[in-house]
C-alpha cells in the first residue's frame, strides 16, 4: 500500500515543529522526512534526527547529482529533501510529512500532484514576534529579519489545501490530526487497505 505525502509549511516561530512532533507521537504509521541543511545546528539539535547537517560544497554536489526532491535557499542557508528517502517510505505504505518552506512545497507539488498541502498561521504578528523572542536562539537582528519576511511568506497560504491557525496548541493539533485521519478514509486507500473486508461484505451481500 502506498502512503500519502503531507506537506506542512509555516513561517518560522509559528509552532509547526512542536505540532508535528506531537502529531508523530500520537499517530501510527506516520513519519517526518529529515531534511538536509547547511545551517549550523541549534542547541539540542542532533545530526540525523533533526536535520542532516552537511557542508555547503556537499549540498551543491547533491543538487548537481539530482538527489533532492526539492531544495531552496532560506536566510543564507540551503535546505533540501532526499527524493530517494521519501519515495522509499511512501512505497512502504508509510505516510510522510515534509516540513518545508512554501518554495519547496510548490516544487514537490509538481512531482507529487496528489500531495496534501497544509499551511499553519499564527494568530497575529505580535504573537509571532513573541514566540521568536521567547526561543532565545536567534539574535535580535535575525528575529527582525524573519519577521520582515513573514508577511510575504504567509501570503503563500493560498496555494495550499488546508490552513490551520495555531492560536491554541491543542486545538491546532486536533485539526492537524483530523486532516491525516480523513485522508486515510479516502476511497482509494480503503479499497487497498481493506480489500479483503470489502470483498467479504460484498460477497455476503450477493449471497443474501
Amino acid at each position: 500500500m502506498t502512503g500519502s505525502l503531507f506537506i506542512i509549511t509555516a513561517a518560522s516561530g509559528t509552532g509547526k515543529t512542536s505540532l508535528v512532533k506531537q502529531l508523530l507521537a500520537t499517530t501510527n504509521d506516520l513519519t517526518v522526512s529529515i531534511s538536509h541543511t547547511t545551517r549550523a545546528p541549534r542547541p539540542g539539535e542532533i545530526d540525523g534526527h533533526d536535520y542532516h547537517f552537511i557542508e555547503k560544497q556537499k549540498f551543491i554536489a547533491a543538487i548537481n547529482e539530482g538527489k533532492f526532491l526539492e531544495h531552496a535557499q532560506v536566510f543564507d542557508n540551503y535546505y533540501g529533501t532526499s527524493e530517494a528517502s521519501v519515495r522509499a517510505q511512501l512505497e512502504a505504505g508509510i505516510d510522510v510529512i515534509l516540513e518545508i518552506d512554501w518554495q519547496g512545497a510548490l516544487q514537490v507539488k509538481k512531482i507529487f500532484t496528489d500531495a496534501i498541502m497544509i499551511f499553519i498561521l499564527p494568530p497575529s504578528l505580535s504573537t509571532l514576534r513573541q514566540r521568536l523572542s521567547t526561543r532565545a536562539q536567534d539574535s535580535v537582528e535575525v528575529i527582525e529579519k524573519r519577521l520582515a519576511g513573514a508577511v510575504s511568506e504567509m501570503a503563500q497560504y493560498v496555494h495550499f489545501d488546508f490552513v490551520i491557525i495555531n492560536d491554541n496548541f491543542e486545538v491546532a493539533l486536533t485539526e492537524l490530526k483530523a486532516i491525516i485521519v480523513a485522508d486515510r478514509q479516502r476511497l482509494s486507500r480503503q479499497q487497498r487497505h481493506h480489500r479483503r473486508i470489502i470483498k467479504a461484505l460484498l460477497d455476503n451481500e450477493t449471497e443474501d
